[in-house]
């Protein structure tokens, strides 16, 4: 191996592949990365050199009218973001901006390949999927050193094993994409947001349950209990917790669909309408997980578990540790704070006692993350699975060795 550490930044497909060749003739691991806005996302690794996809910029292919954006792997969120909105059009499964809560706002928004590597949703995932539900296609560069293409440009395009879905999620262990397309989609024209106060986490839970399964098409729902809620829009939310359930599309359905699910509600709790602004901004906050993007190392934890059984682990929890949390996805995804140590046993058999679910621990210090599985451990079979996938596309474990966990 090289003892100088090298930096690979390649501008075109050609010198990915170069870079990634020479980093299996040397048996050299390498860190795959794009702006590196989640560096600090899993299992510290080894790895002496990188390749910073950050070079592999622009978009490719963009029309609107088939709604289909192709843009290489290094490209800026921002940017494609920016050119879909020009066109009253989004990414609808929302990819959330880490940087806040991970301190690294140093860095750029990220990239278009880190979105789909990740595996990256928002608030709107309960109705429009993640990254993996919206990718048509992927060209990437294996561990091997080989050019792979999977999918296309048209959404009809999979036969046999659909590997731009199979690879999304894989946090740059198994391939270094190079380019990727996604189906886009119009924007709403405008959104607001059904505010119920005064909730316990129990009773919002069934609030959120019976507007999911109304007729409103609510496209968002999530709690922020008292703790948390005056942390979001500047504090402008009514006072006391806040059940909030989105409501999107054009402003006539919007408005009637709206006074539909405030009757719901409104003989037991009050109920208050979020203007479109607001709206916005608080869903990007909860997003990006504001309440909790506080500078600090403290514990952050990713729990995703059936929308039913979320407030129930954070109730057990209080009993044996200090923790705050809010409720995205119905309740099904809990973000959670703690205000000591991980406690990585005690909220891992939380969730298995409540009938399963997975736990990422979001943000840590150098030393926690070394120190407990980062990343939920998964069972024997599934293991198993994962370690035949690493051995075909990545023999060499050269890709962000150690990563997602110690054998891959």
């Amino acid at each position: 191996m090289t003892e100088t550490s090298q930096t690979f930044r390649p501008e075109n497909e050609d010198q990915l592949r170069d870079a990634v060749a020479w980093a299996v003739s040397e048996e050299a691991p390498v860190e795959i990365l794009g702006h590196g806005t989640k560096r600090m996302i899993g299992n510290p690794f080894e790895a002496a050199h990188r390749i910073d996809l950050s070079g592999l910029t622009g978009v490719s292919l963009y029309e609107p009218e088939e709604l289909v954006l192709t843009a290489w792997a290094g490209t800026p969120l921002a940017e494609i973001e920016d050119l879909l909105a020009d066109n009253g059009q989004e990414l609808q499964f929302e990819p959330m901006d880490y940087r806040a809560l991970l301190a690294s706002t140093e860095c750029g928004r990220g990239t278009i390949g880190a979105v789909l590597a990740c595996n990256l949703s928002g608030p709107r995932r309960l109705k429009s999927g993640a990254a993996r539900d919206h990718v048509l296609g992927i060209r990437a560069v294996t561990g091997r050193g080989d050019v792979i293409k999977s999918g296309g440009r048209v959404v009809k395009n999979v036969t046999g094993y659909d590997l731009s879905r199979g690879l999304s999620g894989s946090w740059g262990t198994l391939a270094a994409f190079s380019e990727v397309t996604f189906k886009v989609l119009p924007r709403a024209e405008t959104e607001t947001t059904v505010l119920v106060g005064g909730l316990n986490n129990a009773d919002a839970a069934r609030v959120m349950a019976a507007a999911m399964g109304s007729s409103a098409e609510v496209s968002a729902a999530a709690h922020l209990p008292e703790s948390v809620h005056g942390r979001f829009v500047g504090g402008a939310l009514p006072g006391g917790p806040a059940t909030v359930l989105r409501l999107e599309g054009i402003q006539q359905s919007v408005d009637y669909r709206a006074a539909n699910l405030t009757r719901m509600f409104e003989a037991h709790s009050e109920t208050n309408l979020l203007d479109r602004d607001t709206s916005r901004s608080l869903w990007r906050e909860i997003r990006d997980v504001k309440p909790f993007c506080d500078g600090t190392e403290r514990a952050v934890w990713r729990i995703s578990v059936a929308p039913g059984a979320g407030h129930q682990l954070v109730a057990g929890l209080r009993l044996r540790a200090g923790v705050d949390a809010f409720y995205d996805w119905q309740g099904g995804l809990v973000w959670l704070r703690m205000e000591a140590d991980p406690e990585v046993d005690l909220i891992r058999k939380g969730i298995k006692a409540l009938g399963g679910g997975h736990a990422t621990l979001v943000r840590a210090s150098e030393a926690i993350r070394r120190a407990v599985p980062v990343f939920e451990p998964p069972d024997p079979a599934l293991a198993a699975l994962n370690g035949r996938l690493k051995e075909q596309f990545d023999p060499q474990r050269i890709f962000n060795p150690g990563r997602l966990a110690a054998d891959l």
